[in-house]
């Protein structure tokens, strides 16, 4: 009796890690797609994640690294912060860039931006309030991780395809078994 109730047990267990895992999978799949097919035009919960591109903002940030961004108003930015915003003109026409802020204007009461990455030597062209995304508050060290290992094709395969299949197969072998357990002690 002890044995089932030991087995019923880490059944329950099992069920609930890999809910929990199914769902932070889910979860982290369909934020990095609400992003992307909106072109970052739809934050969640007013948080927007960006990936690094290029190494603008090296030592920093470095290639893909995951930053978390929070909208704030434009007063509540000081320079020193790092923002992220949409580029609208040259070669950042369409791009979110994420540079720190190097100085602030206030032009007609509206707030403009002077923005550059760390490793760059040229500041961007001017920002305004209207082109700002929010200010970097996190960089998600463990995503970031998950995000460089993912991007390559052992990657992927190791952490989506085979987690995705052993989900898969271990409920298909558990539902077989509960199946067979039953036939068993009907007979």
């Amino acid at each position: 009796m002890e044995k089932l109730r030991n087995n019923k047990v880490f059944k329950i267990g099992s069920i609930i890690f890999k809910i929990i895992i199914f769902i932070a999978m889910i979860g982290f799949v369909l934020s990095v797609c609400l992003q992307r097919f909106s072109n970052n035009k739809l934050s969640i919960f007013n948080f927007r994640m960006f990936t690094v591109i290029s190494g603008s903002m090296e030592p920093k940030y470095k290639i893909g690294d995951v930053l978390i961004a929070k909208e704030i108003k434009p007063e509540k930015i000081k320079v020193g912060d790092t923002i992220s915003y949409l580029g609208n003109v040259n070669s950042f026409k369409d791009k979110v860039v994420t540079h720190q802020v190097v100085g602030i204007e206030k032009i007609d009461g509206n707030y403009y931006f002077h923005t550059k990455g760390l490793a760059n030597i040229v500041e961007d062209p001017l920002v305004s309030a209207n082109q700002l995304y929010g200010k970097v508050i996190y960089k998600c060290t463990i995503i970031s991780l998950v995000y460089k290992i993912v991007s390559t094709n052992i990657g992927f395969y190791l952490f989506i395809i085979i987690p995705i299949l052993y989900i898969i197969s271990s409920e298909i072998i558990s539902t077989l078994l509960d199946k067979e357990e039953k036939k068993r002690n009907r007979d």
